[in-house]
């Protein structure tokens, strides 16, 4: 009654018009997503019809037909696979040394506490990431394969290696979570010794840990997809 006194809006009124706000932002969005999928179309197109950009479209040598310093190419893959074999034991290594080092109790307990709060938060955004992809999965389907016209085998090599691109990501920063509160603890109760090299040399040691699997992981995909699919994306091309 007070409100219809002073003129103002009834409450049903009031949620009715949000949620067509709601309805009017989706269709906008939509329409919006229609639009640049349409402008992707004028780019592409039949695949044979001519070439495209983006990195779908890349020419990749053929390793087995060129040597670098006189080694066939595919020799050479396969010593980075050993490389990055070596940069993965190195940082396991260092991570078995971080976690065996001398800490206090309370100390270790607080690391603990840190490491289940930032487990909690990287799961939770994971499953937003997942749900993220679901849209983003759905763009790459139809443009790949309903706008340039690339094959079902193509496409779903696109779309498992985005998801693999994530998950390299989502265990690389739980890997980094872990080591980085190891490190946090364990250089707290060695600095309670006075000596300055400990308490810089553990949390050194704890990011070259990180970024040797940071950096065998990136390039072991790499030299995974040069040599696992490499004929089929010269099939392709062909």
């Amino acid at each position: 009654m007070a409100e219809r006194r002073s003129g103002g809006t009834p409450p049903s009124s009031t949620s009715t018009s949000r949620s067509g706000g709601v309805r009017r932002a989706m269709w906008i969005a939509g329409l919006g997503l229609t639009g640049l999928l349409a402008g992707c179309s004028a780019g592409g197109g039949e695949e044979s019809g001519g070439i495209h950009g983006g990195e779908a479209s890349l020419v990749l040598p053929d390793f087995t037909s060129v040597s670098f310093f006189g080694m066939q190419g595919n020799h050479l893959l396969m010593i980075g696979l050993l490389v990055c074999l070596a940069g993965l034991g190195f940082g396991l290594a260092t991570y078995r040394r971080l976690r065996d080092l001398p800490v206090h109790e309370s100390m270790r307990e607080i690391s603990e506490l840190i490491y289940q709060t930032c487990k909690t938060y990287l799961i939770q955004q994971g499953r937003f990431l997942l749900i993220l992809w679901l849209f983003i999965g759905t763009v790459i389907l139809l443009y790949y394969k309903v706008l340039v016209g690339f094959s079902w085998g193509r496409v779903a090599i696109i779309l498992a290696f985005s998801l693999i691109g994530m998950a390299g990501s989502f265990g690389v920063a739980w890997y980094g979570i872990r080591v980085n509160t190891f490190a946090n603890s364990r250089t707290s109760f060695a600095a309670l010794r006075g000596k300055p090299y400990p308490a810089h040399a553990i949390p050194m040691q704890s990011g070259m840990s990180v970024g040797m699997v940071l950096i065998s992981v990136t390039v072991l995909i790499t030299d995974f997809v040069f040599r696992q699919i490499e004929h089929r994306v010269l099939r392709w091309q062909k």
